[in-house]
């Protein structure tokens, strides 16, 4: 997959394009009907497809009051749009210029001059150009114009309701990854750096993997889940634990990850993928150390039961 940050990138009079648009925040069932809707219009007309997004939210611009935490960073969400089949990714930085631009200008400068436009792929409700004044009706008088056709993809619903980056968050919210994961096509995945901490899992026999505070992948409830965690082509089951640890010293939010029956294992400073597969309970603060010993433990050992259980 070819990968532009800018238009500047985009190789003057390149192929003709089909595009679709859109924060992609969390790659979930209803982005991912639009990348195949996509990716099948280019194949089917040999036309190059594009994603075109942005670099963060418009709300960190806009509304940076209600900014929330985004499902997936940005290197999560380049890997999942490349496995889509998507030929090319336009990242635009969503600055003051860009969010001043006129819903036509940012047909011309955008759709039709800077990627060659011939076709793109809406979403239900979507909207474009300053304060929001494009919509589907102006983007096909403008395709009319500059010679492109739109199609809008229907949302994908489950359960009666749409699928939506504000629906997933919620769910992960209630700390319920499995139901999260039938909206998203696949688990939740948090991925970063292991850092050093205080090794006080080490202390109590049970040696844990600190994922960086600036780890990519929103974290669920506070809580221990049943996972997986993979560094190098390796794949290890993982008890997960998200939280501060104020049984025995409060720390910072963050997510600790457990490989079990393992403590041989040197993963510092190495990039790892934490998967969530089950919930197990709330976070707690236990009346001291035995207590939290034989807490882990028995987490511990109905983790290993989960994942052995689905193979």
């Amino acid at each position: 997959m070819l990968h532009w940050t800018n238009l500047d990138q985009v190789p003057v009079g390149c192929a003709p394009t089909v595009i679709t648009i859109g924060k992609f925040d969390g790659v979930h069932l209803g982005h991912q009907a639009l990348l195949a809707a996509t990716t099948e219009f280019a194949g089917a007309n040999q036309l190059q497809s594009v994603c075109l997004t942005f670099d963060r939210h418009p709300d960190a611009l806009l509304a940076p009051q209600q900014l929330r935490q985004a499902l997936t960073g940005p290197t999560q969400k380049s890997e999942l749009i490349a496995a889509s089949g998507i030929g090319a990714l336009l990242v635009l930085p969503f600055d003051r210029a860009l969010a001043d631009m006129t819903a036509t200008d940012f047909v011309e400068t955008v759709l039709v001059r800077g990627l060659n436009a011939r076709h793109v792929v809406l979403g239900e409700g979507f909207r474009f150009g300053a304060k929001g004044q494009g919509d589907e009706a102006l983007l096909r008088s403008l395709g009319e114009i500059h010679g492109f056709t739109v199609a809008s993809v229907p949302p994908v619903v489950i359960d009666g309701d749409r699928v939506s980056t504000s629906r997933v968050r919620n769910l992960l919210d209630e700390g319920n990854v499995t139901a999260a994961a039938r909206l998203l096509g696949r688990r939740h995945h948090t991925l970063g750096v292991v850092e050093h901490g205080l090794k006080l899992g080490r202390q109590l026999g049970f040696p844990t993997a600190n994922l960086s505070r600036d780890s990519e992948g929103f974290l669920p409830l506070d809580g221990v889940y049943a996972g997986w965690l993979s560094c190098e082509g390796q794949r290890y089951p993982a008890a997960l634990s998200v939280g501060i640890n104020e049984t025995i010293q409060a720390v910072p939010r963050l997510l600790e990850a457990h490989v079990l029956d393992r403590k041989d294992l040197d993963l510092y400073d190495r990039v790892v993928d934490v998967e969530y597969v089950q919930f197990l309970r709330p976070a707690a603060k236990f009346n001291g150390i035995e207590e939290l010993i034989t807490a882990i433990a028995d987490d511990c050992e109905r983790i290993r039961y989960i994942l052995t259980s689905e193979g």
